[in-house]
């Protein structure tokens, strides 16, 4: 009974530790996700994005902050061009028409769902600091959770 209760605060105290490393992300995901669901990082109609949100959805989507640059066309895109129009068209089904209200309903779920995935990372992290015997290190391994991915951003120029 008692390395049952061992294995049990070993597994408790790496869930925390684990937990405290990937929160910041975690957040940031579900951050950066929900206004990605409604389409808050795209300019469309006569909305244009802050251009902070357009960053933070490229990190989201392309692990990278820079907007890409224009790639110079070489000779082989014309040549490629003229390949892919003499291709036969390939059989395109009718679009699925999906109810208006469905598609709002699914964005709002998910939004939720993220919220949700978000006050349970808040949670365990306020957890994490109240029950856990080592706060220090919890703080350590939010503090690296956070600070490496700004560093990996930032490093690619």
């Amino acid at each position: 009974m008692a390395r049952r209760v061992n294995i049990m605060l070993t597994v408790r105290a790496l869930h925390s530790y684990i937990g405290a490393f990937v929160a910041p992300l975690v957040l940031f995901l579900t951050f950066t996700g929900s206004l990605q669901v409604f389409s808050l990082h795209e300019a469309h109609g006569g909305y244009t994005p802050p251009a902070l949100l357009v960053r933070l959805s490229r990190v989201h989507k392309d692990q990278v902050i820079a907007l890409p640059k224009a790639r110079p066309q070489s000779d082989a895109a014309p040549r490629r061009q003229r390949e892919h129009a003499a291709a036969p068209a390939p059989h395109k089904a009718a679009p699925h028409k999906a109810a208006p209200w469905a598609v709002t309903a699914l964005k709002w779920l998910f939004v939720a769902v993220a919220a949700g995935l978000a006050l349970s990372t808040l949670l365990g992290l306020w957890m994490a600091f109240t029950f856990g015997r080592r706060k220090r290190l919890i703080l350590a391994l939010l503090i690296a959770g956070a600070a490496l991915p700004i560093l990996l951003v930032a490093l690619q120029g």
